[in-house]
């Protein structure tokens, strides 16, 4: 029997399994089975690998990256081509683009690359048309659009989630709190720091054996579902911020328009009439948690143009040095800050001080 017929069996065994707290045990055995499998499907052993595939390769560039992602002929060629002013194929049939269309744009001094990836179709986790080469780049951004037709979004929502989940893609999620350590010996060692609903020591303690754990300490720091421990004992997920982009408003009403704009992680737009883009980028910057520090050289002012743009607000003076030379490390003495980090204006920090959104820094070398 093949890898996807044995998935295909776990999937229909589980849709006519009721959910509820006597069937959780067999519904997390099967979900843990069904992980392996997924996992083999995407990793084949003795698979060389053979990389993405032609036109899928594109290098890396600028301070992040942003995968659009949908179905074929939602608009994502379109909504590339009047962002970022690059050229991919527009036409009204679908599958039109067929590799991976790079652009970049620049917005509060950050460059941010552009993907439009090919259409993808239900079954792409399992192979289905270029689908795995499509979700393989997904997983290498640092921001998805998922890009919905505003006429039919709910459905295609799901499917959509459901083929990314497959690749191992957790979507406006954090990694579980959970401490998973395997060791030599002693046993399964669970604990829950606060009450659970459904992963209990003896559902854990099966999840575990299905990967032939038999020792390891597990402590839930969170409630916790039976997928959150499958996610951790895999360990290849990855937790990418999404932004739903429904497009096509032109052609619903003003009162639809009201209603999606209540929805969560979602902007509505028109990429032909270049309707509402303001509100895109200003979602784009919220969701890659970008921070812009200014350098200032001795006696002279700020450099307000051309900002060093580092990721998450946890980025240091070290972070903020490599990033400016890789070997400026080796001379640095302190720094002196200017900005909302510091108390006193300027102050003179070390290589660890955590940096904020338009702090000012000067570095002063040793002599």
């Amino acid at each position: 029997m093949s890898i996807l017929q044995r998935i295909s069996e776990i999937e229909a065994e589980m849709a006519r399994t009721q959910r509820n707290k006597a069937t959780a045990s067999h519904l997390g055995l099967l979900k843990a089975r069904l992980a392996k499998l997924r996992r083999e499907l995407i990793n084949p052993k003795g698979g060389g690998g053979g990389g993405t595939g032609e036109g899928f390769d594109v290098a890396k560039t600028g301070d992040a990256r942003i995968g659009f992602v949908g179905f074929p002929s939602v608009g994502k060629s379109t909504l590339l081509s009047n962002l970022a002013g690059v050229y991919s194929e527009v036409a009204s049939y679908e599958f039109t683009t067929l590799t991976t269309v790079p652009g970049v744009i620049k917005y509060k001094g950050a460059k941010i690359q552009l993907l439009d990836l090919p259409g993808i179709i239900e079954g792409a986790k399992d192979g289905k048309g270029r689908g795995k080469q499509v979700i393989a780049v997904a997983r290498t951004c640092s921001l998805i659009f998922i890009v919905l037709d505003v006429l039919k979004p709910l459905g295609d929502k799901r499917l959509i989630e459901r083929e990314l989940e497959g690749f191992g893609i957790r979507l406006n999620k954090s990694p579980p709190n959970i401490h998973y350590k395997m060791k030599e010996k002693g046993g399964i060692n669970f604990q829950a720091m606060v009450p659970q609903s459904e992963l209990d020591a003896d559902l854990a303690k099966k999840i575990l054996a299905e990967y032939r754990i038999h020792n390891a300490d597990v402590i839930l720091k969170e409630e916790c579902s039976s997928d959150d421990l499958i996610d951790v004992i895999e360990g290849n997920r990855v937790y990418v911020p999404c932004i739903y982009i429904l497009n096509k408003i032109d052609q619903i009403s003003i009162e639809e328009l009201d209603i999606i704009y209540k929805v969560p992680h979602c902007v509505p737009i028109s990429a032909h009439h270049k309707w509402n883009f303001d509100d895109l980028l200003e979602m784009m910057w919220d969701y890659l948690k970008l921070i812009r520090i200014y350098t200032k050289p001795k006696g002279q002012l700020p450099d307000y143009e051309a900002p060093v743009v580092l990721a998450t607000n946890k980025s240091s003076v070290e972070d903020f040095c490599n990033k400016l030379h890789r070997t400026l490390m080796k001379e640095f003495k302190h720094a002196l800050v200017w900005g909302s980090s510091v108390k006193h204006n300027p102050q003179s920090v070390g290589r660890d001080h955590i940096l904020f959104d338009e702090d000012v820094v000067q570095i002063v070398k040793r002599v």
